[in-house]
């Protein structure tokens, strides 16, 4: 990432990112239907410090691991008796974004909850496995050739720190799961939905990789 682009993501006058977080400030102190997010967690400041660097995590209720966004859709049904928002939708990044903001700098610290060992194994596993008609893994690129240039693109490591993101090729805010997405679309492979289990496993993969990185949400990249 260039100086450039450091500057801006240092700066929150110039982070593009920080419109979705002020957007999400204003979900979290209102709601549709109440009880706003506020209402039950007080102060995000306190009550998400740290949360963001959690996910994803085992969730009892649905007995499967999930990500932010869908803990957050989870509290709107059961909670708010609001319907789900989209996945990636733009409420539901810039509530993403806000809470994620609260642990800008904190190290990530996955769950060490033992039934997240699986789930990290497969996403290992998936993290490892050729895919698509170019018959590439996420390993081969960022593994093996980060630093090296594809079409013109410096390779990066797989670190997910920054997520959400604003990407200049998006022109917005996007999740670890859409650039997932856009790399399988690269390699010409079927794209895994939108909260697939699979694409959660890679999540806590690469979770579980960057556990103590600093988080820095809302990070921008070219």
């Amino acid at each position: 990432m260039g100086e450039s682009l450091q500057a801006m993501q240092r700066d929150d006058t110039s982070n593009p990112g920080m419109l979705w977080v002020k957007q999400g400030e204003t979900l979290w102190s209102t709601a549709s239907s109440a009880p706003s997010c506020q209402t039950c967690h007080g102060p995000a400041a306190q009550s998400m410090k740290g949360v963001a660097a959690r996910y994803p995590a085992f969730d009892a209720l649905s007995n499967q691991a999930i990500n932010l966004q869908q803990r957050i859709n989870q509290c709107r049904v059961n909670h708010q008796q609001a319907s789900p928002w989209r996945l990636e939708s733009q409420e539901l990044l810039s509530l993403e974004s806000y809470v994620a903001i609260q642990s800008r700098g904190l190290p990530y610290s996955p769950s060490t909850d033992a039934r997240m060992q699986a789930v990290v194994q497969r996403g290992s596993v998936r993290y490892q496995q050729r895919m698509g008609q170019l018959d590439l893994s996420c390993a081969q690129c960022h593994d093996q050739r980060w630093g090296l240039k594809l079409g013109g693109t410096v390779i990066p490591q797989s670190h997910p720190v920054g997520y959400p993101m604003y990407r200049l090729e998006w022109q917005g805010m996007g999740s670890l799961q859409r650039r997932l997405r856009n790399c399988m679309s690269g390699v010409r492979a079927q794209l895994f939905a939108y909260g697939s289990l699979e694409l959660v496993e890679l999540e806590a993969y690469l979770a579980s990789v960057a556990r103590g990185m600093p988080l820095e949400s809302p990070a921008v990249r070219p």
